[in-house]
């Protein structure tokens, strides 16, 4: 499914510069801020629809206040994190001292309601390394063969917090990495989404899965691993992916419906920091009209649920 969507120069300069078949691209002549006209906010909402993730250079202008404003245009922020809370109330900085998530995942499946899309805005960067790919998880769903969407449109899979970081990276954790890690996992979550979502914007449907997932519902645990590497393979297929590699100043922001990342920890023990806001966003919603459904935990307290129009059928 595709969105209309003009990317010629406006008449306020901004453009959109496609990277890739399926996903990702930059928006250029735009200065990021709480101050935005409505024609250039409208054309960064419809490019994130369209392309999943954009990117911005040359914003060195911006910081938490600016960052957090402009976050504001596109929607309604959470609270930083339902359990990381130590370290800010707005804002959840993306700290290589705490380790790193190398691994891929879409942000804070493990509750109800998941986050629509984040803002992340690079302050330290390593002197090489770093780089991060994002995944169009509706490419992957596009390209499955009809079995294969027959079985997971019916699927569902439960998703917690209970995550090993260390595991995912193949290294030792530090003090500062259990620290991290403990505080991740001080309150329980779990819940059961389906594997294919509808966009509540779009219409498109996409596989939702990723590190959180602790299994599928009704499956033994051997079934649930070997299906799970296979839908992740077609995930992360190279054509589905776009990897971008940070510079001072840069911005960018995803759609957390229709996407996975992964942070690539190539840096040798480098700092590397980026601040990153999230959107709230909306309960998921299967082919059938389903919700997903809550186990355990209320998060209500880190994000309303977003009440998106569709914008395309």
């Amino acid at each position: 499914m595709s969105i209309d969507f003009d990317t010629r120069t406006t008449a306020t300069g901004a453009s959109v510069v496609k990277l890739g078949a399926h996903i990702g691209a930059r928006v250029d002549g735009v200065t990021l801020g709480g101050d935005l006209d409505p024609a250039t906010v409208s054309l960064i909402r419809q490019a994130l629809l369209e392309h999943k993730v954009i990117f911005f250079r040359g914003q060195q202008h911006l910081d938490e206040d600016s960052q957090y404003a402009f976050a504001q245009l596109l929607g309604e922020p959470t609270t930083a994190h339902p359990t990381v809370t130590s370290r800010g109330e707005r804002i959840l900085p993306i700290d290589s001292e705490y380790g790193s998530a190398s691994s891929w995942h879409t942000d804070v499946t493990f509750v109800d309601r998941i986050p629509k899309a984040s803002i992340l805005r690079a302050e330290v960067l390593p002197s090489y390394g770093g780089s991060t790919t994002w995944a169009s998880t509706v490419a992957a769903y596009d390209t499955l063969p009809e079995p294969l969407r027959a079985l997971v449109e019916n699927l569902w899979a439960t998703h917690t917090n209970l995550f090993d970081y260390a595991a995912s990276t193949a290294a030792s954790v530090d003090s500062k990495g259990e620290e991290y890690i403990k505080e991740f996992q001080s309150t329980y979550y779990e819940t059961q989404h389906p594997v294919v979502r509808v966009h509540p914007e779009t219409g498109e449907r996409s596989l939702l899965l990723g590190h959180f997932v602790k299994g599928f519902v009704g499956l033994g645990t051997a079934e649930s691993q070997a299906l799970f590497q296979l839908l992740q393979a077609r995930v992360t297929k190279l054509e589905n992916t776009t990897r971008w590699n940070w510079e001072d100043g840069d911005v960018a922001i995803w759609d957390n419906r229709a996407t996975q990342h992964y942070a690539v920890g190539d840096y040798d023990g480098q700092r590397r920091r980026l601040t990153r806001i999230t959107l709230a966003g909306d309960v998921p919603v299967n082919v059938h009209g389903e919700r997903s459904r809550i186990v355990t935990g209320d998060a209500s307290h880190y994000s309303t649920i977003d009440q998106p129009v569709r914008v395309a059928s």
